[in-house]
């Protein structure tokens, strides 16, 4: 059964876990999941992990994240997207300027109603299932980071563009809705790309369809994700049997994380190394 990663280009009008059943498909494998959600409308990078891979999607998960987003001033929504039903709209007189002052106060660390439109859970209730209901509920504010916030110019619409580097769980369209409020005039997002996730770059990622024409050709190893991390090689066979037994090794390591492999060249686990003691954060031996 194959194992390993595959970067999508996510096309507008699928879900992520859409593009998930698709593969499932592709690979006949069922163990397949990704790594961050991206809307319906949004595009961009969605790393997709199949196999023995998934045991690695909580750790992309929590990295950060680059966007390109479309800022449409004067049009408040209830998604915070032009996806959904317009709630308003106002004269729209904020210049270039006037847009960039506001920016900064929008980046560093924030606090983030999330939007009914998401699939946060209330009570066991995803908040997206009670809007379609009409309902609206209180939602807790989550804390988010947002490192950089980068006015682009203009799109071919005529919308803003901005440049978003943020945390994980921090909602582009709920940016955008907020620094509407902040000029006065309301806002909503009208576009979004995900440019960067988990280090892989739009540059990087593929097509669905050549996804599902290539199939397994595309598929990047599960090690391919802890890249930043230096290798650690076992040179001989106990210190090999103490690792595929779960048992923590001693090296000759400098303290930190490294990527450890077997005699044959097997990537068997990502360690943490402290006081000359290895020991396993996450094993991808086994099945």
């Amino acid at each position: 059964m194959p194992d390993g990663i595959i970067v999508i280009d996510k096309p507008a009008g699928w879900t992520s876990m859409d593009v998930c059943a698709k593969l499932r498909g592709v690979y006949r494998e069922k163990r397949v999941g990704h790594a961050g959600t991206l809307d319906p409308m949004a595009t961009g990078v969605l790393p997709v992990f199949v196999g023995r891979a998934t045991k690695a999607v909580s750790f992309a998960e929590d990295g950060g994240k680059e966007y390109r987003a479309s800022l449409r001033l004067g049009v408040v929504t209830d998604t915070q997207d032009t996806s959904g039903t317009v709630l308003s709209e106002a004269p729209v007189n904020v210049t270039e300027d006037g847009l960039r002052a506001v920016l900064p106060r929008f980046t560093g660390e924030l606090e983030q109603v999330p939007p009914m439109y998401s699939a946060v859970k209330i009570q066991g209730k995803k908040l997206y299932e009670l809007a379609r209901k009409g309902v609206t509920v209180e939602r807790a504010p989550r804390r988010v980071t947002v490192y950089e916030l980068e006015l682009l110019g203009r799109d071919a619409r005529g919308d803003w563009s901005l440049r978003v580097v943020c945390s994980k769980g921090t909602y582009v369209r709920t940016l955008c809705h907020d620094v509407g409020a902040a000029l006065g005039c309301g806002g909503c997002m009208s576009a979004l790309t995900r440019t960067m996730a988990a280090g892989w770059t739009l540059a990087e990622a593929v097509p669905l369809d050549e996804a599902v024409e290539r199939g397994a050709a595309l598929l990047r190893p599960v090690d391919s994700l802890f890249r930043q991390y230096p290798a650690y090689r076992i040179a001989d066979a106990e210190t090999e049997r103490r690792c595929l037994c779960g048992n923590p090794l001693y090296a000759n390591a400098a303290d930190g994380m490294y990527r450890v492999y077997a005699r044959s060249g097997a990537f068997l686990a990502l360690s943490r190394a402290e006081s000359g003691v290895l020991t396993a954060v996450k094993n991808f031996f086994g099945g």
